[in-house]
């Protein structure tokens, strides 16, 4: 009765959604922050004014998203925490036609694992990194090559290169990475693609960039076998809403278009839309909550370095830590039975390790009092 394709899939575990009492949730990377007031009034506005909207298929193409996307993008340089110092990298102007809109950036990188990548050559990626990639690995029948990190937990981007070499590979990887949270910076991006032929793909996800010091956007110029992915469920507080998008030169975006369109026409509702094109116009709220939530990462790590835990440097909107001397598992528990959740993997070589999202200051005040009890 079932196809044979089942069989080998191994389905994305998503972090623990409470059901039967109220935590505190640190535990899924989700913005402590409610959306911009506006995004909520311009919801209501589209879904009462504009109601036969709804009952009609929403732009196909997402083109006043996308316009708005290119000019945030343009104005903040892709770095909400660090926009001045963003924008500067930034040297040409990014467009519409640069851009593509999707049902969360999960859906992005299916249709992307789709476009460019194969079963002719194993796919390069970090052993230890954002676990829905193997997943479509799984699902669209990709071989993968998984390039263990190196002892400080940053990513072995010489032996990624090797394999891609002999095997002629493309690569992907996240940057700032998950869930180690470490980062690799502009130029070591570009040196990357400086060894990569212009005829192989490197993907970038860039899910966590608007917590780090600069996104690899102004590299599109030059490079155009580079591909950026990104979402609004981070920094822009719409995890519930689920839109992702990602950028690269118009002729890759057309690409991914046809595989859109091969499989569901209108895949962004217009709410979705909506919601999308008022958080863009009022970014400055989120640049400011993306500043507080850096400086509460900041405030947090220090707190568990000064109680002896190994913290791995982030530039994420989370943590990823471990005490030696106590299981990951009990520690995970016994916060749990605190009230609040944190992420934790069984996977072998970070089993020990948790993932803390970072809260607004009162939960992570609240957190803090559990640790220093444990």
């Amino acid at each position: 009765m079932l196809s044979e394709r089942l069989e080998n899939l191994h389905p994305y575990v998503p972090g623990e959604q409470p059901k039967d009492r109220e935590y505190i949730k640190l535990n899924a990377n989700e913005n402590p922050y409610p959306p911009c007031s506006r995004v909520g009034a311009a919801i209501k506005k589209a879904a009462s004014r504009q109601r036969k909207k709804l009952g009609l298929y929403p732009d196909p193409d997402s083109l006043s998203l996308r316009s708005a996307l290119a000019d945030m993008l343009n104005k903040t340089g892709g770095v909400l925490c660090n926009s001045e110092a963003a924008k500067k990298q930034l040297s040409f102007e990014i467009t519409p036609e640069m851009i593509f809109c999707g049902n969360g950036s999960d859906e992005v990188l299916s249709f992307i694992f789709y476009t460019f990548f194969g079963s002719r050559h194993p796919l390069v990626l970090p052993e230890f990194t954002y676990s829905f990639y193997p997943v479509y690995c799984g699902f669209y029948n990709i071989p993968m090559l998984k390039i263990p990190l190196k002892k400080d937990w940053s990513l072995d981007t010489e032996k990624m290169l090797d394999e891609s070499e002999k095997n002629g590979s493309p690569i992907i990887l996240a940057n700032p990475n998950a869930p180690t949270g470490i980062t690799l910076s502009h130029a070591e991006i570009e040196q990357l693609l400086k060894k990569i032929p212009s005829d192989r793909i490197l993907v970038v996800d860039e899910a966590y960039a608007d917590f780090a010091e600069e996104s690899c956007l102004g590299l599109l110029k030059d490079y155009k076998n580079l591909v950026i992915v990104r979402t609004f469920s981070k920094s822009f507080s719409l995890a519930g809403m689920r839109l992702g998008f990602a950028v690269s030169n118009p002729e890759l975006i057309k690409s991914v278009f046809t595989v859109k369109n091969s499989f569901n026409h209108f895949p962004v509702d217009f709410l979705a839309q909506t919601a999308g094109k008022a958080a863009c116009e009022n970014y400055s709220y989120y640049e400011k909550n993306a500043k507080k939530i850096v400086a509460e990462r900041i405030s947090f790590s220090e707190f568990l370095r000064s109680r002896n835990w190994f913290v791995i440097e982030s530039r994420t909107n989370f943590v990823f830590a471990k005490k030696d001397g106590i299981s990951g598992k009990s520690v995970y528990e016994r916060v749990k039975n605190s009230g609040i959740l944190i992420r934790r993997f069984d996977t072998p070589g970070i089993e020990d390790f948790l993932r803390i999202s970072i809260g607004t200051k009162q939960q992570m005040e609240k957190l803090k009092k559990v640790l220093s009890e444990i």
